[in-house]
């Protein structure tokens, strides 16, 4: 009975190791799982699709379970309700959120900005040029970039609000509109700018040379991952190698045309050259200035926002809470 009790014993032990193994091939154990709020068609889409082909996300031990939205807004909710770990969104909600008790912080993801787009032959070169004329502003009278551009032509005596035609919409909206000549300038997300470029539209106002003079030093990572801060206590490592596939999703998208070429039905560019415009305008939005550079020009643009769009756009925080900014291997 011992030696076929110690036969047996052995074959059991032999059993368990080839299932210990088997299972730990599998990656059910190694994996830590992250939950992502993504929009269908929105760039972080886009590398997550890049980094699961390429099989970032196995080398790097992470399990990522992408919940597609229509909406930022929708993002946010899932966040605050814990349906999601991270999404993507601004440092200006994130102050705001943290003002009223939220804990959540903000992570640099692109520093890609739209534009005031006009017809090729449209004889508007500037700011000034806007008086006058119709001007169409996708988001509504609190998008950060139209406060921003007021801001600057105040700068110079010039009140947009009053000064020009200005008509607010959905960005579809107002991209077809744009197209049709029913409006003689739009400024909208950089994406919609994309797809105006590639139609032969022009940039007569770029909100990167905006922030610029408004005193930012360098591109501004406006968006940026967004997730809780205690979350984040608990997961440097997985945001750590997180963000490391993201960046390397990014080097991809930055160095393979071909990877473009993959992505192009997702991307889903219109006209002919437009999946390049997409392609120059995403790779000039990655940001690569250190994380003290962003946290300055954010300080010195949220002020900004402030004085003009008040309390309605900020609530309570007049200044950019020092929060705000997750600095990996810290808790906030």
């Amino acid at each position: 009975m011992q030696k076929n009790g110690g036969r047996w014993y052995g074959v059991l032990s032999l059993a368990l190791l080839v299932a210990a193994a088997t299972f730990a091939a599998s990656g059910a154990v190694a994996a830590d799982r992250v939950r992502i709020a993504a929009q269908k068609t929105g760039t972080l889409a886009w590398e997550l699709d890049v980094l699961k082909a390429h099989g970032l996300d196995r080398q790097a031990d992470i399990a990522i379970e992408t919940t597609e939205l229509a909406s930022t807004e929708a993002g946010k909710i899932a966040l605050e309700s814990g349906s999601v770990d991270l999404m993507l969104s601004d440092w200006l909600w994130v102050t705001r959120e943290r003002a009223l008790g939220d804990d959540v912080v903000f992570f640099p993801y692109s520093s890609a900005l739209g534009a005031v787009m006009v017809p090729a032959y449209a004889p508007i070169g500037g700011i000034a040029d806007l008086k006058g004329k119709k001007l169409a502003v996708a988001g509504g009278p609190l998008d950060k970039s139209w406060l921003l551009l007021q801001a600057l032509a105040r700068r110079s005596g010039i009140d947009l609000k009053t000064e020009a035609n200005v008509v607010y919409g959905a960005p579809p909206l107002l991209q077809q509109k744009a197209l049709q000549g029913e409006t003689d300038a739009t400024l909208t997300f950089w994406n919609f700018c994309a797809e105006l470029e590639g139609a032969g539209m022009r940039r007569a106002v770029a909100m990167d040379d905006v922030v610029k003079s408004l005193g930012a030093v360098g591109p501004v990572a406006m968006v940026g991952y967004v997730f809780n801060g205690k979350w984040a206590a608990h997961n440097r490592s997985l945001l750590d190698r997180f963000f490391a596939v993201t960046k390397e999703a990014k080097d991809i998208l930055a160095n393979s045309p071909d990877e473009w070429q993959r992505l192009a039905p997702r991307v889903a560019a219109n006209g002919e050259g437009a999946l390049d415009v997409y392609r120059q305008r995403y790779l000039e939005g990655i940001p690569r200035r250190p994380l003290d550079a962003e946290i300055a020009d954010a300080r010195t643009l949220y002020k900004v926002l402030a004085d003009i769009g008040g309390a309605d756009l900020v609530g309570q925080a007049r200044e950019l809470d020092p929060g705000t900014f997750y600095t990996p291997g810290s808790t906030e």
